[in-house]
């Protein structure tokens, strides 16, 4: 009896899935799902379209836009420019007036190297009042004859006392005449007598001012205060030089306020003002 064997048959064809699997694979695509697609090797371009960004106002302002900015370098080079001019303008005034007082210094002791300058000198010789009445309470128009003495020792100079002069007496700091001074040329090495008429029109004097001159008067000694502003040139060789204010104070005491007013002391002061 033949041995009989069975032996396994294979098939070229592989065997067809059933439903069942089918279902299995869709069921594991579901619970494990497909990665995604890689990007690809060069950027996607964006396409062409119009956007909005908000900055803060701060930013707009410190940052200009491109089409303005050739305005605001333009702006800030007109700055810097004008920044720069005055400057320039002022460093120039600076010098300027550097160099003029230095100039004027130099002048003044070239003058007084050269011709010696001395300062003139200025005394009051006489004071005569009329007009003070004092019975009364009405106002009263004083008029004061006084002579100024002015002594120029200067053997190359001259003295012009120009226009627009003043003179004003002061008693107690309440104001009783004004007058002016003549118009002259005072020589070099000269002693001028000034004779000026100080006037006062309705003055009204308070009670604190009449009792101060009368117990002044009693004690023979009343105060008063003459003031003297004069515009002059200097006249040096053939040359003459710019207008300067001489101001003059006089502090004079006379025994009496009267015609017959003598002058018990005096004392004169002066200043100078060049420009």
């Amino acid at each position: 009896m033949a041995d009989q064997r069975v032996h396994p048959t294979t098939s070229d064809t592989p065997p067809s899935s059933s439903p069942s699997s089918a279902d299995a694979s869709s069921k594991q695509s579901s619970e494990h799902p497909k990665p995604p697609n890689p990007p690809p090797s060069k950027p996607v371009p964006i396409p062409q379209a119009t956007y909005v960004f908000q900055l803060p106002r701060e930013q707009i302002f410190r940052y200009p836009p491109p089409e303005n900015a050739k305005k605001f370098e333009a702006l800030t080079r007109r700055r810097k420019s004008r920044r720069s001019c005055c400057r320039r303008c002022c460093c120039v005034t600076l010098c300027l007036l550097f160099f003029l007082i230095v100039a004027a210094a130099a002048s003044a002791g070239v003058l007084y190297l050269v011709f010696r300058f001395k300062s003139p000198k200025y005394t009051v010789t006489d004071f005569a009042i009329e007009g003070m009445d004092l019975t009364s309470s009405s106002p009263i128009s004083p008029v004061f004859n006084v002579t100024i003495r002015a002594d120029n020792p200067n053997r190359k100079v001259g003295i012009y006392y120009l226009k627009d002069s003043a003179v004003s007496v002061f008693f107690n700091d309440v104001k009783f005449s004004d007058g002016v001074l003549p118009v002259f040329y005072q020589p070099k090495k000269n002693t001028t007598m000034i004779q000026i008429t100080p006037t006062g029109s309705n003055v009204v004097l308070g009670a604190a001012v009449r009792t101060a001159l009368s117990n002044e008067q009693n004690l023979g000694t009343v105060p008063f205060v003459v003031r003297l502003k004069a515009p002059m040139k200097l006249k040096v060789g053939s040359v003459n030089t710019w207008k300067f204010t001489v101001k003059v104070k006089c502090d004079i005491v006379t025994n009496t306020f009267d015609e017959k007013a003598k002058i018990v002391s005096t004392k004169c002061d002066y200043s100078v003002k060049l420009w």
